[in-house]
């Protein structure tokens, strides 16, 4: 989460040095994200059933590593596979506390996060909210992730608190060429609900557009592959769409700081 700092401006109003260095030094970091993509897959799994998806988010972040944000995205699951009369909205809450673990090169990311899910359902349709507690560990390009539900209703599926997800992740920044090459696997395991278990895995390669034009600073540009060995007869709609299918997405993102 990046600053922009509004004192650049002032200086340039009352010439002013010390609020420059005042506004560098605040605590607090303010910042948005916007972007737009060919198909919301989410760990694996399609959440709009291959169609594309508008999404975005504010966050606040403390700098000694406390942060809270909302990031919402439109969806397509609650009624082709879930079941519900209406909804076709995902909106998230979270915080965590994050930083480095001294002069190691490790970092460490905990927290929690609520999924929200907009609409309407039939009272024999489990809901689609869910609690996730995480907690990750990284080392340069890598990063190990568990998540860990305490929520009774795991993305639909009922008395499946208990279940988890464990996320290994690489990103590498390939030199100076604003590309970044990313690599991910994962395995959800349902409790009480073994049928729904799967591994994912994706392949990406995004480039920062900013070098481009200082104009398309903090856009980003990306493409990526993604599959898995979710069951079909499990994670198929009433579409007949396959949510876990190997798929292509490309997408466009933009973050604001202020």
């Amino acid at each position: 989460m990046k600053k922009l700092v509004h004192a650049l401006v002032l200086v340039g109003l009352v010439g002013a040095p010390a609020l420059v260095m005042a506004a560098e030094e605040s605590p607090h970091s303010f910042s948005a994200n916007l972007g737009v993509t060919s198909n919301y897959v989410f760990r694996g799994i399609s959440q709009t059933g291959g169609d594309a998806a508008i999404q975005g988010g504010l966050d606040y972040s403390h700098s000694s590593g406390l942060y809270v944000g909302t990031w919402a995205s439109n969806v397509g699951w609650l009624k082709d596979y879930q079941g519900y009369t209406s909804g076709k909205a995902e909106i998230d809450v979270y915080a965590g506390f994050g930083g480095d673990i001294g002069k190691t090169g490790l970092t460490y990311d905990l927290g929690a996060i609520q999924y929200m899910y907009t609409g309407n359902k039939p009272a024999n349709v489990t809901r689609a909210d869910t609690t996730e507690l995480y907690a990750s560990v990284g080392w340069n390009w890598f990063k190990a992730k568990y998540s860990y539900y305490v929520s009774d209703e795991v993305f639909g599926f009922a008395n499946a608190d208990g279940s988890d997800y464990l996320d290994l992740s690489a990103s590498v920044p390939i030199g100076e060429t604003g590309l970044t090459a990313d690599a991910h696997w994962g395995t959800f395991k349902f409790q009480n609900n073994g049928a729904q278990d799967y591994d994912d895995w994706k392949l990406s390669l995004s480039y920062d557009l900013g070098k481009l034009s200082n104009v398309l600073t903090d856009a980003t540009i990306g493409v990526a592959y993604t599959d898995t060995n979710a069951k079909k007869s499990v994670w198929t709609d009433t579409k007949n769409e396959y949510l876990g299918k190997d798929t292509t997405t490309v997408w466009v993102s933009k973050s604001f700081s202020f």
